[in-house]
This record gives C-alpha cells, structure tokens and sequence, in this order.
C-alpha cells in the first residue's frame, strides 16, 4: 500500500538531504569568501594603526583574528576573535570577548551562498562588522 504523505515526506527529506551535503561541500568556500572579506577589513586597520596592529592567521577549517595595542613601546594582546567552520549549523563558531556568535551557512538558488544570523541574512558587510567590530573598536559605541 503506497501512502501519499509518506512518499512526500520522503521526497522533503531526499531534497534536506541533498541540500545539506552541498551546503556541507560549499562550506570551505564560504570560510574563504569570509577570509578575503576579514583579510581586506584587517588591512585596512593596519594601515591607519599599524601592521602590528593587527594579525589574520587561518587554516584550513579555522580563522583566527588577533588584536594588539602598542604600551610602553610594546604590542600587547587586546583581543581576539576565532571563527571556525561548524557541520551542525553548518556554518561558523565565532568566539569573540563580547560572546558568541553563531552564523548559518546556507545556498540560494544559482549556487550563491548565505550566511544568516538567527532568522536575519547578513550581507558580507554586516557579517565582517558583527565579528570584528568589538574587537578593533572596544571603546566606541555599536
């Protein structure tokens, strides 16, 4: 005996399924458009503040953003902030000073990414602003 809602209900989990594994392919993708964008956000601070200012370090599944200030004529650890990729979102881990961030990785139509906070997608500029903004800039105002 075929039932109509069993055979849907397995076609809805077939599609899950399939979507999950291409999200799960594209995630290293998704880190290394999110490394450019935080790449380009860390040059730009260490030009204006210098380039001990600020480091990028990353491997293969995992980010890594450190921040310094320079005291007496030596550069001291500020803060950091760690991204690493996740397969239960899927998406990134964000350990940041002011708390964790947690964003979802997923795929539109035309095999484009996005990443969404909750139920908000951010573009890649408030994505970058979310992770580095209390990082490079603990004593302004959000």
């Amino acid at each position: 005996m075929s039932f109509q809602w069993l055979n849907m209900r397995i076609t809805e989990e077939s599609e899950r399924r399939q979507r999950e594994a291409d999200t799960l392919e594209r995630l290293p993708q998704a880190l290394d458009e999110v490394r450019a964008a935080i790449k380009a956000c860390v040059d730009a601070y260490t030009l204006r503040f210098g380039p001990e200012s600020a480091q990028l370090q990353s491997s293969i599944q995992r980010l890594r953003v450190v921040v310094r200030d320079e005291t007496n004529g030596k550069w001291e650890q500020r803060s950091k902030v760690d991204i690493t990729t996740t397969t239960e979102l899927p998406g990134f881990h964000i350990e940041r000073s002011v708390g964790i961030l947690d964003i979802v990785v997923g795929l539109l139509p035309g095999d484009k990414l996005f990443y969404r906070d909750g139920d908000e997608y951010l573009t890649m500029d408030e994505l970058t602003r979310r992770i580095l903004d209390r990082a490079l800039f603990p004593k302004l105002s959000e």
